[in-house]
């Protein structure tokens, strides 16, 4: 039987490329091997922080999938941490584990040292492990405030006034910088009708007032120690005030708070016993009578502008006789009153009230005095 026998020189060499690429391009043949997967968790990213009293409660959402995209099916062990200012983070007693893309939450109780002194940044940290214990890394920084929270308001009052209602309470020592007063006020009772759909505004097409919020939060910033004006309240409401200290500190261009326990309530019923403000600028010009009219006195003064004024009373006197109310029962509308009961010769002297829409009147104004030409 005779031999096989390859070939040399260049068909012998395309014949060993042939042979090696097929080695290298064959169908079936793996390529570059991938790494393991680590199976971390997706980092949270989402976490906040609150402190009430002496305890921290934090709340995050857990991660739907892994860093390969792939659902997680077990619980996911939890890790937490706490670094005060730029000092390193300290691992909190407690290794909870939530479910995937659970609402999670944990609080803690703050150790006594944390709760006392002046108040500095706390930022705490979540971080998530895998099934073999690798990190995931740390999540998203949430600030709180360590130290002792501020001092209670004790002593809180009110007294109504036209412009509002005062609220004052007993200074106390001087606060750390930053510490403010909050207002906590809440509607109670509200005199204010609901709009009935025959209500003439209502068929004419008019819109209703805006309805009065049922909690309004107002800060008093410093030097305010002691008391405070609420300007926004409505005659004939009833409020219930609490009042807190807090301190408030800049972190990362954040403010983060800490606040105080709230004062014992006060009950507020703001009932408008107020006249509206005396007119001013009152003035009084005579005119001669003539062939068509006889004599008169023209008044104007300056507008009260008041929201709930309804118009003014005009008063009059001769000599030292008592005043007498010229004007009809109803009060004049404008800053204007034309008195043609007047005789040529007299002097008269005048006056002006303004009247509210509840009927409280002012003081009467400062005296204007006219004579009535002779013809």
């Amino acid at each position: 039987m005779s031999a096989l026998r390859l070939g040399s020189g260049p068909a012998l060499l395309a014949m060993a490329a042939a042979l090696a690429a097929g080695f290298v391009t064959g169908c079936g043949t793996p390529g570059t091997p991938l790494p393991p997967s680590l199976k971390l968790p997706d980092p949270v990213n989402n976490l906040s922080a609150v402190r009430t009293g002496d305890q921290v409660s934090l709340a995050w959402t857990m991660p739907k999938r892994n860093t390969d995209k792939l659902l997680i099916k077990s619980n996911i062990p939890v890790r937490v941490c706490r670094k005060e200012g730029a000092g390193n983070c300290v691992a909190v007693p407690g290794n909870p584990s939530f479910a995937a893309d659970a609402k999670a939450s944990f609080t803690e109780t703050l150790p006594a040292a944390l709760a006392s002194g002046s108040p500095r940044p706390l930022t705490y940290f979540v971080e998530l492990m895998s099934p073999h214990g690798r990190s995931a890394g740390l999540s998203n920084g949430a600030h709180v405030l360590a130290g002792e929270a501020p001092a209670p308001v004790v002593g809180l009052a009110d007294e109504v006034r036209k412009d509002g209602v005062i609220l004052h309470w007993t200074a106390n020592a001087p606060a750390p910088r930053g510490t403010v007063i909050r207002l906590h006020r809440k509607l109670v009772s509200s005199q204010s009708k609901p709009e009935s759909p025959n209500d003439s505004r209502a068929q004419q097409g008019f819109l209703a007032p805006p309805k009065e919020q049922v909690d309004v939060t107002l800060l008093v910033e410093p030097p305010a120690e002691d008391r405070a004006l609420d300007k926004t309240i409505h005659f004939g409401e009833t409020y219930e005030y609490r009042a807190q200290r807090v301190s408030r500190i800049e972190v990362e261009g954040q403010t983060v708070e800490l606040a105080g326990p709230l004062s014992d309530p006060i009950r507020v019923v703001a009932i408008d016993t107020f006249p509206p403000a005396i007119p001013s600028g009152l003035a009084a010009v005579a005119t001669a009578p003539d062939s068509v009219s006889g004599p008169s006195i023209g008044l104007g003064w300056l507008p009260v502008t008041e929201a709930d004024l309804a118009g003014y009373a005009v008063y009059r006197r001769e000599g030292d006789g008592p005043w007498q109310r010229i004007s009809q029962p109803q009060p004049v509308v404008g800053p204007g009153f034309h008195d043609p009961e007047v005789h040529a010769g007299h002097t008269y002297h005048y006056a002006v009230t303004a009247i509210d829409q509840l009927g409280h009147e002012s003081a009467r104004s400062q005296e204007a005095e006219e004579t009535v030409p002779n013809p």
